[in-house]
């Protein structure tokens, strides 16, 4: 039965919809509400328009109940509008306000046997009826079946009440005829016409009903998809969700691309005795704002933060998107990070930020297993940077740059040449390079 249930309605959303995204679809329902009524008040409208401009056959009528029930419906229509507006429309009042809908149609299809003076059947001839399909079809705005099933449910049983009066009022069986040509010329009625009408109505009503189940399947699934891709993009780099989000193909542990990239690991200098001081809960806060500061002159100079690591980012350009000048913007950012903590401090702590900058061939993708994947960047530089942000405190400085990130990133940044040292983890010495000023400079 699931899968006879999973292949009508679709399949089904395991998880629970999360309480804001349920808010946010109620209020799009409530705002449906409102069109409904506008679309009905319309064809009110177009109702009343077509009574008063076509030509009145019916003019020696001493009781015209026509206009009564179209101002009855004109009424109830913008009842509903002033109560979808001031959100009064609870499920109990909107399920009996559909069938009252539906209600007031018949019985302004009912009234015109009598504005016209003829008998019960003559209603059952009348073009208005397919105004049905219309008022079902417009409950499919709300996006919820059970309004759709209502009202389609209400008509079905109006109509066959319409008929059964109709019948109830004639004498004898000529009222009912087998021949098509009799009922479309005589006020006889046709069993097997009237039927039709009974089951286009269920048909149409269940249709839609399906089709609405699926479809709010897939929207709860959408909804919630696009949810995680929203949190996701805060937890890491929106280039990043955005990679995973639109990708033709899910991605797997493995898949990358290899490109000429620039890396910067940054560190606080004195981390350890800084928490120490701060406590946990401070620590958090200072280092929320530490962070907050050091993202701005990440955004502003295209950086993609890569990973954190306790108090220490990797922080990738060329990778997520493109960046043809990624050293130049690779060195600009760790002198932006100089100048974003130089004389200030975060939560009461001064944080000192030591850089380290890399250029060279670099793998970015996923790795991991199946169900637990991480973008990052994978590469001999990444491991250069990192020691390069290490060897700062040998050489007393803050910004430490390999010798491809120098060259690459051309312009006057004030590096010079430092040493030709063994990187650990590396066999070919590393002619570093360093900008010795870079906090004094900062704190200008």
């Amino acid at each position: 039965m699931k899968n006879i249930s999973a292949y009508v309605f679709g399949k089904r959303l395991e998880a629970e919809v999360p309480e804001r995204t349920r808010r946010d679809i109620a209020d799009q329902q409530i705002e449906s509400e409102s069109l409904i009524g506008w679309v009905q008040l319309t064809l009110v409208g177009v109702l009343a328009a077509l009574y008063i401009f076509s030509p009145k056959t019916s003019a020696g009528t001493s009781f015209q109940p026509v206009p009564w029930a179209l101002g009855a419906y004109l009424s109830f229509t913008v009842m509903r509008i002033f109560l979808a507006y001031r959100r009064f429309l609870p499920r109990s009042l909107l399920m009996i306000s559909v069938v009252m809908d539906m209600g007031l149609l018949m019985g302004l299809i009912w009234s015109f046997h009598l504005q016209y003076e003829q008998p019960a059947p003559f209603y059952l001839k009348a073009p208005t009826m397919l105004y049905v399909f219309i008022f079902i079809s417009l409950r499919a705005l709300r996006f919820e079946a059970k309004y759709v099933v209502a009202a389609g449910v209400a008509a079905a049983g109006g109509w066959l009440m319409l008929l059964l009066y109709a019948l109830a009022g004639m004498e004898g069986m000529d009222a009912i005829t087998r021949d098509y040509v009799r009922y479309m010329t005589s006020n006889s009625v046709l069993i097997g016409a009237e039927i039709d009408k009974v089951i286009s109505i269920l048909m149409v009503t269940a249709v839609l009903a399906v089709a609405l189940v699926r479809a709010q399947r897939l929207l709860n699934r959408s909804v919630v998809d696009s949810a995680a891709a929203h949190d996701l993009s805060r937890f890491v780099a929106p280039e990043v969700a955005d990679r995973i989000t639109t990708a033709h193909e899910e991605v797997q542990a493995g898949d990358g691309e290899v490109k000429q990239a620039s890396v910067l690991f940054t560190d606080i200098e004195g981390f350890s005795t800084t928490s120490e001081k701060l406590g946990p809960k401070a620590l958090i806060g200072a280092l929320n704002e530490y962070f907050a500061a050091l993202c701005q002159v990440i955004d502003r100079h295209g950086g993609v933060i890569t990973q954190f690591e306790g108090d220490a980012m990797l922080i990738s350009f060329n990778t997520a998107k493109p960046d043809p000048d990624h050293a130049a913007n690779a060195v600009g950012t760790a002198i932006g990070i100089q100048a974003a903590v130089a004389g200030r401090t975060f939560g009461g702590a001064v944080m000192k930020t030591r850089c380290g900058l890399s250029t060279g061939e670099l793998v970015f993708g996923a790795v991991g297993a199946k169900d637990r994947l991480l973008f990052t960047v994978h590469g001999d530089e990444v491991n250069v940077a990192a020691r390069l942000e290490q060897l700062n405190k040998t050489y007393g400085t803050y910004v430490m740059a390999s010798e491809a990130t120098v060259c690459q990133a051309g312009g006057d940044f004030g590096f010079e040449r430092i040493d030709e040292v063994t990187v650990r983890g590396r066999e070919t010495p590393t002619v570093v390079y360093a900008i010795r000023d870079a906090w004094a400079a900062g704190q200008h």
